[in-house]
């Protein structure tokens, strides 16, 4: 029969080694937790943007053809995603076409982010300093590299500095964001030069005018990360509908089951309205073929 003593022994000595296990634990834990803070103190972003081949895009918005807000609108409801995805009425059309609708569109989103500025504005300068200062603002810290990733069927989704009373947008910009294929914009702020873009007939998706230049108001603080504009969140690839009740977002995951839900919204409500047009002698529109 073993002693009181020899177990009291064996007893210290489990602890011993329990202790040390569950020290070395700790002590890894702490090393491991010190190795994760320093790469968050360098920043990371915790929703992944997933990238899809253009033709993936080019088949979900065919899916989306012809589809309004609305119709859209329903089908996130169908599935389950009530007032997901509108964005704030003030999130508007910038001109009106009530004969052909021409600033409706559907579009794969590309986000930027633009944020205000925390470095002083430029003091007095000699104008060839000047223009030498706003060129390197434009260059280094208020630049556009999303425009690479513009290509057909691209909806570019910008939130911008809010408070800023600067014009990101402008009518020379967004006509060379069209000729890479974007079919319209939206922003959470400003635009500028709003006359030229109505007479360019480029759709526009804008809370305000905004008349400043961004050299010393704003800079780019990321492209193609999650953003929030008209109180939504944007991920890139989301597909984005836009037309005279405003803008809506479809998440990517939800896209084909929403457009489904959303034809037979479109389909049933045309159907009903030729009759009515019919009725009223009114001819046949856009809106009902």
């Amino acid at each position: 029969m073993k002693s009181k003593r020899t177990y009291s022994i064996r007893v210290v000595v489990l602890e011993s080694i329990l202790l040390a296990v569950a020290g070395g634990f700790l002590l890894a834990q702490s090393s491991a937790d010190k190795e994760a803070a320093g790469d968050l103190r360098a920043g990371r972003s915790f929703i992944l943007t997933r990238v899809y081949p253009e033709t993936e895009d080019a088949r979900v918005l065919a899916l989306y053809d012809g589809l309004r807000v609305a119709d859209v609108s329903d089908g996130m409801d169908a599935v389950g995603l009530q007032n997901i995805g509108l964005m704030d009425a003030d999130i508007r059309a910038l001109w009106k076409d009530t004969e052909h609708f021409s600033p409706r569109f559907v579009g794969i989103a590309v986000t930027a982010r633009y944020v205000p500025t925390q470095l002083a504005p430029a003091g007095k300068m000699k104008t060839d300093d000047y223009d030498k200062w706003v060129g390197d603002w434009y260059h280094n810290r208020s630049s556009e590299p999303f425009v690479p990733l513009l290509r057909k069927g691209t909806a570019l989704v910008i939130e911008d500095a809010a408070d800023a009373d600067v014009g990101s947008i402008g009518s020379n910009n967004i006509m060379s964001w069209k000729l890479k294929g974007c079919v319209g914009v939206v922003t959470s702020a400003t635009a500028r030069d709003t006359d030229e873009i109505t007479t360019e007939k480029i759709p526009l998706y804008f809370r305000k005018p905004g008349r400043g230049i961004r050299p010393g108001r704003n800079e780019i603080e990321s492209v193609n990360h999650p953003v929030v504009c008209g109180g939504v969140t944007v991920v890139p690839g989301d597909v984005i509908v836009a037309d005279g009740d405003g803008v809506i977002v479809v998440p990517r995951a939800r896209a084909e089951e929403v457009a489904q839900y959303a034809k037979k919204i479109l389909k049933d409500d045309k159907a009903g309205r030729k009759k009515l047009y019919q009725r009223l002698g009114l001819p046949a529109d856009d809106s009902v073929k």
